[in-house]
């Protein structure tokens, strides 16, 4: 098991009209995700809504903030009890056989334009094996086609823009192997979480965006970056693509300081608690239930 102690602190400035605010900063309550010792703190006394996705565990929160500074602290314990598999077993669920909520994964969407990306997928991964060494060799050509570059990328930046532009950052990484996968007929969905692991070198740690694909009848973890471990990756939020999940989408005037965030594992082998660590079998935090996340 992994254990996650996780603190997420952000700030902004509000200005004199106020303004919306639809925050995907809870960690998602999953099966194999559970979130223990939860505390939320605003620094503006405010009426707020949470709502959970009962399909993907999603939460989002909704406040309406005054003028002013607006402080939020979201601090959880998280225990990951990842289901792990021998990735040969695992094969591709045909078209006729996947679940419905499965459908809509692989379909193009705004920042994953599968439909454009097509020939690409067919000429590079069309000939391919189909499992789910399939989906590593779509993660392993973005990892090694694209350059990790901090700030060479904004919030229109799409699958086809990166295939071109051949920089990003995890955002990107995630949108472009989504596309793929989709143009293949896997269904791929994108996830936040927060980048544990992640090389100083690439700044402090940070919101991560990674991959879910759907094979072998379950959501199997996936990082095209290459920057995080995927054994401490907590879910936030699973969508179609960032518009879906954003960390903080924002309706009105709003100056935001850069998130500071904490995320400690706990080594503790007399409770079977593990250090994340990178591995070769395939992890996923999902059920394998037609249904849930």
């Amino acid at each position: 098991m992994i254990r996650i102690q996780l603190q997420i602190d952000l700030t902004y400035e509000v200005d004199a009209h106020g303004a919306d605010f639809v925050f995907n900063v809870h960690a998602a309550h999953t099966p194999n995700q559970r979130v223990m010792d939860e505390r939320l703190w605003l620094s503006q006394t405010l009426p707020t809504q949470v709502h959970l996705d009962p399909h993907t565990g999603n939460r989002h929160l909704r406040l309406r903030a005054m003028p002013g500074p607006l402080k939020l602290s979201y601090s959880a314990t998280i225990d990951l009890m990842h289901h792990r598999a021998d990735p040969v077993s695992i094969a591709e669920v045909p078209v006729h056989n996947l679940p419905f909520e499965a459908l809509e994964y692989i379909y193009p969407s705004r920042y994953c334009q599968s439909d454009r990306l097509g020939k690409l997928a067919i000429g590079e991964f069309g000939a391919l094996w189909q499992g789910y060494s399939r989906v590593v060799a779509i993660r392993d050509w973005v990892r090694q086609r694209v350059a990790f570059t901090s700030n060479s990328s904004n919030g229109t930046t799409s699958a086809v823009d990166t295939v071109i532009e051949r920089v990003g950052v995890c955002r990107d990484f995630a949108h472009l192997m989504i596309a793929l996968c989709r143009a293949v007929n896997i269904p791929a969905r994108f996830a936040t979480g927060t980048d544990y692991g992640a090389d100083p070198a690439l700044g402090p740690p940070d919101f991560h965006a990674y991959v879910e694909a759907y094979v072998g009848g379950r959501w199997y973890l996936f990082d095209p970056s290459g920057t995080a471990i995927p054994m401490g990756l907590v879910r936030f939020g699973t969508g179609r693509d960032a518009a879906d999940v954003a960390f903080a989408t924002i309706f009105g005037g709003v100056r935001a300081q850069a998130p500071v965030i904490r995320a400690v594992a706990v080594e503790d082998p007399a409770r079977d608690m593990v250090l994340p660590f990178h591995t070769l079998e395939a992890l996923s935090t999902d059920s394998g239930v037609v249904g849930r996340a």
